[in-house]
């Protein structure tokens, strides 16, 4: 069964149907950037042609990088301010024509990764953290999410953590991957100071260069792997929601 999801993120916005027996992209994925400023017309218009390149006409899972509480978008760190308090379900739905389901887009590749990629099979407590414009956070506990964690804006060094540790971050200060990682592990050693899980699974468009930088990682008790899905994991998982709601 193919469902379609897309992944709104601050720098891009991508999307394909996928197959739900595999947990994988059936057709090439097609990304559009995000619009600045990203209102939620703009973006309702980059979703509704990221949709219309494949001619899709069914149910469509779609991410949002911020709290998503039964359809409405709460917060919008990475998008317009806008956002804060908006119907996304049926805004997006009347956009499109389609059934829509909206949910926090680090919570969709957390559950994508925990069914089929790094995550899978495993139990106790495990963070599903995706690195890009800013920090997303997905908790689980023996396999069961806490919807909308939004960890990257925790206190550190006096900021938002993504301010300082996400892969804008790194890019903006043009920092070496060990002076990122080194943020990185300041991290998550935060993050294992209060929640104290067994597995880190790092996500985002970063997770294909994991080799640069996880191995310069010290001083964390957790394991910490790179996401399978890598940055597909987004789509998958919105899919994923929209199949289980339709």
């Amino acid at each position: 069964m193919n469902v379609f999801g897309v992944d709104i993120g601050g720098s891009g916005i991508k999307g394909a149907p996928v197959n739900l027996e595999r947990g994988d992209l059936a057709e090439p994925r097609h990304k559009v950037l995000t619009p600045h400023p990203a209102t939620p017309d703009d973006v309702a218009g980059c979703v509704r042609e990221v949709v219309g390149n494949f001619g899709w006409n069914g149910p469509v899972g779609i991410t949002f990088p911020g709290v998503v509480t039964d359809g409405v978008t709460r917060t919008a760190a990475n998008v317009d301010k806008g956002w804060i308090d908006v119907d996304a379900r049926a805004l997006l739905g009347d956009r499109l024509g389609l059934p829509v389901t909206v949910l926090n887009d680090a919570d969709a590749a957390g559950v994508a990764e925990m069914t089929f990629g790094a995550g899978a099979g495993r139990k106790g407590v495990v963070f599903l953290l995706t690195f890009g414009t800013g920090i997303g956070s997905a908790l689980f506990i023996d396999g069961k999410l806490v919807p909308n964690t939004e960890l990257g804006h925790l206190e550190l060094n006096g900021h938002d953590a993504e301010k300082h540790a996400s892969t804008k971050a790194k890019e903006d200060e043009d920092l070496s991957w060990q002076h990122w990682a080194h943020r990185v592990q300041k991290y998550l050693a935060h993050v294992e100071m209060l929640f104290s899980p067994e597995l880190f699974i790092i996500g985002g468009g970063v997770s294909r260069k994991a080799e640069k930088f996880l191995p310069l990682i010290e001083g964390v008790r957790a394991e910490i792997v790179p996401a399978q899905l890598q940055n597909n994991a987004g789509i998958v998982g919105a899919a994923m929601a929209a199949g289980a709601g339709s």
